[in-house]
């Protein structure tokens, strides 16, 4: 009983010790989890203070810029309006007007190329002071979010350090782990000893119940014994009387020593057993003989017949001889077919495993471990032709990719045009090629993992080849990608594709060796 009642005790303290170690377990983890998510904040932060500093470091190389170009406007504007004050005052005739002029014109076209570089400063200094203040509202929200952050912290270390000191108040500085493997061996020790003492409890109720069985069993035996003593002693009574004795001690005084009356027992009994052995012989011979006498086997006299049965006697011997060395024979054939059996059974044990490992030899084969690779590649390049022949199917029904026989990881197609007949794919044409090498492409993009997406697709050149209806369902396939949401860049001088492809990005080659760059997102820098 208080063995039971530690027990109880030990299990109500367990599942506290329990939700304590999970709680400071997941507490742990929420402070891993804050401490990752601050370590982030103070990179961006980082990230941001060193943005904002090249930027403020390139505004004021832009200012200065700014300043050189204002100057140099100021001393162009003074300079000009210089040259041209002393015009008014000065006559001249209309000769000189045509070089007045030109001058004029020139300095016009000066000032207009002046003014237009200040205009483009204007928008890139506006540009900056956008994105400057762009980045001074994003480093101002990522200042609240660290706020809010360190305060988060700050709250969780209280509650942490609460719980801390919460478990030493408990456990002071214990391991819980090691009281809880403490618990578990005191738990399992008096699980033992419970377990023996029931043990020891049912032994012993099962060796009382047997020695109550045991004494109702002799008292029952006692009791019929008394009966029979009784009848026993009535019947000795009668029996003395019968005899002429005076009374048991009278008795007693008349009978024979022990010793010899023992020695009288067993010479009848000896006696009795002879005759009967005797009686019994007698009979069987008897028997015997009349057996004989009724099958009349010969007539002949017993001085004729004993010479006879010596030779069969010898002869009985003889087989009786050769029985026991067959059957000794048989024993051992016997023996050996059991060990036979034996090792067939090993065998064919050896054989279920030899084939397992000739099936992996089979799979393996090689020192290199080519060939396990091959197969393990084998049953990608499998899942990605499967792929493929599903887009293949979309874009033409003549092909259909299979893999080849002799060597897994090579290509062949079938020919549905000409009955199914299995080519290689080199003896393909340019524009089928590519086709094929389009439907790989995407049968490849299909086997992206769900961590692993593929958004993007770009194919450079190779549209040359095709006719007109494989680059009309080529272009279609390319339409379906992009309709389910990926990006499709092709790179191609076909002037088909450039009616057929709205969003592009043009190349126009210029002189010196340079070219420039037209399309949506491109812009020019001055």
């Amino acid at each position: 009983d208080e063995t039971q009642k530690k027990i109880e005790i030990l299990e109500e303290f367990i599942p506290k010790c329990e939700k304590l170690e999970q709680d400071i377990l997941q507490q742990q983890q929420l402070e891993k989890k804050v401490t990752e998510s601050v370590t982030v904040l103070e990179k961006s932060e980082a990230k941001f203070a060193n943005d904002l500093t090249a930027l403020t470091k390139q505004r004021g190389e832009f200012d200065s810029e700014i300043k050189q170009k204002k100057s140099a406007l100021g001393e162009l504007e003074t300079l000009l309006l210089t040259r041209l004050q002393p015009f008014g005052d000065i006559e001249l005739s209309g000769d000189d007007m045509v070089p007045l002029l030109h001058s004029l014109k020139r300095r016009l076209i000066h000032w207009q190329e002046t003014q237009e570089q200040k205009e483009v400063l204007e928008k890139q200094l506006l540009k900056i002071e956008t994105h400057l203040k762009g980045v001074e509202a994003n480093i101002k929200t990522q200042g609240e979010d660290v706020i809010l952050k360190q305060e988060s912290i700050n709250k969780l270390s209280q509650e942490y350090r609460a719980l801390e000191e919460e478990r030493t108040l408990l456990f002071g500085i214990k391991k819980p782990s090691v009281e809880e493997e403490t618990l578990n061996k005191a738990v399992l020790k008096a699980e033992l000893n419970e377990k023996s003492c029931r043990t020891a409890r049912d032994e012993a109720k099962q060796t009382c119940h047997s020695a109550k069985v045991k004494i109702e069993t002799l008292q029952k035996q006692i009791d019929e014994r008394g009966i029979e003593l009784q009848k026993i002693e009535s019947n000795f009574a009668l029996s003395l009387t019968q005899y002429n004795f005076v009374d048991e001690e009278n008795y007693r005084i008349s009978c024979l020593p022990k010793l010899e009356l023992e020695q009288l027992n067993a010479q009848a009994k000896a006696l009795d057993e002879r005759f009967i052995s005797l009686q019994t012989k007698r009979g069987d011979r008897q028997n015997r003989l009349e057996t004989e006498v009724e099958k009349k086997i010969t007539s002949s006299p017993l001085a004729e017949l004993e010479p006879l049965h010596k030779d069969l006697q010898s002869s009985l011997a003889q087989l009786t001889e050769n029985i026991h060395g067959l059957r000794n024979t048989l024993s051992i054939d016997g023996i050996a077919r059991g060990k036979i059996k034996e090792k067939q059974v090993v065998i064919d044990l050896q054989k279920v495993e030899c084939t397992k490992w000739d099936k992996l030899h089979a799979l393996i084969g090689s020192a290199d471990g080519k060939k396990f690779r091959n197969f393990a590649q084998g049953l990608t390049f499998q899942l990605m032709v499967s792929h493929a022949n599903r887009q293949l199917e979309k874009m033409t029904d003549r092909y259909l990719l299979i893999r080849d026989e002799e060597q897994p990881l090579e290509l062949n197609v079938i020919d549905n045009y000409q009955g199914g007949e299995i080519r290689s794919t080199k003896n393909l044409s340019g524009g089928e090629s590519f086709v094929v090498s389009l439907t790989l492409a995407l049968g490849l993009s299909k086997m992206a993992s769900r961590k692993v997406r593929v958004d993007s697709l770009f194919l450079d050149e190779g549209f040359g080849t095709l006719d007109e209806e494989a680059l009309e369902t080529a272009l279609e396939t390319l339409a379906g990608l992009q309709q389910d949401g990926k990006l499709i860049g092709v790179i191609s001088h076909v002037p088909a594709l450039k009616e057929r492809i709205s969003t592009q990005i043009s190349v126009h080659p210029q002189s010196g060796g340079k070219s420039l760059v037209v399309g949506p997102g491109c812009e020019q820098i001055a």
